[in-house]
């Protein structure tokens, strides 16, 4: 079931009914950044993928369960976070060759708009911010579920997924191998797990 609607077994199937339950998930949320996480794999010297994540961020949602495409969402990243295990190699990402976290501290996303796309499957599109490129980016996410928590705070679940290309927000460092190729591809998968809280 979907988290927004489901087709009427009893009407025509162009129309779409609320489940109340999913209807009473409308509302604001704030995403839990201590139950929540963001983040990357690109491919490293052509053979292995490296892991990384950013371990500060905050973020809101708004879930409106009538009308889906009235969802939104934004989210704001802090670069100097960024962590993949390697020291040397995260003091790299926070500088001037990459992310320059010194001038440019925050990640920033904002939704335009949000549809289902199949199943428990939502399209969030909108626009990322990295250093000083705006562009657009669309997210597949997948409602995990909603629950009370042991503190009575509401919750909701997501956990999705995107595919970039660095290059378009002016991420273009590299270095050639000998053998040919890159060090760094071009292409990185951004992965989202989000837990979000109700707000009162």
């Amino acid at each position: 079931m979907g988290l927004f609607t489901r087709r009427s077994q009893t009407t025509p199937v162009a129309t779409l009914d609320v489940d109340p339950a999913l209807a009473a998930l409308t509302g604001d949320y704030t995403i839990d950044a201590s139950h929540s996480s963001i983040g990357f794999t690109v491919r490293h010297a052509m053979v292995t993928n490296v892991r990384g994540a950013f371990t500060e961020h905050e973020g809101t949602l708004h879930l409106d369960g009538a009308d889906p495409s009235r969802s939104t969402a934004a989210i704001d990243v802090t670069i100097a976070s960024v962590g993949t295990g390697i020291a040397d190699r995260d003091a790299h990402l926070r500088g001037a060759d990459f992310f320059d976290a010194e001038r440019f501290p925050l990640m920033r996303f904002r939704s335009t708009s949000a549809q289902p796309v199949g199943g428990d499957t939502y399209r969030i599109t909108g626009e990322l911010t990295i250093k000083d490129v705006t562009r657009p980016l669309s997210i597949d996410l997948e409602f995990a579920g909603s629950a009370t928590d042991v503190y009575g705070n509401e919750r909701v679940g997501f956990e999705g997924s995107a595919e970039i290309l660095r290059s378009d927000w002016g991420l273009t460092w590299n270095a050639a191998l000998e053998a040919g190729g890159v060090m760094v591809s071009d292409k990185v998968k951004l992965t989202f797990d989000i837990s979000a809280i109700k707000q009162a």
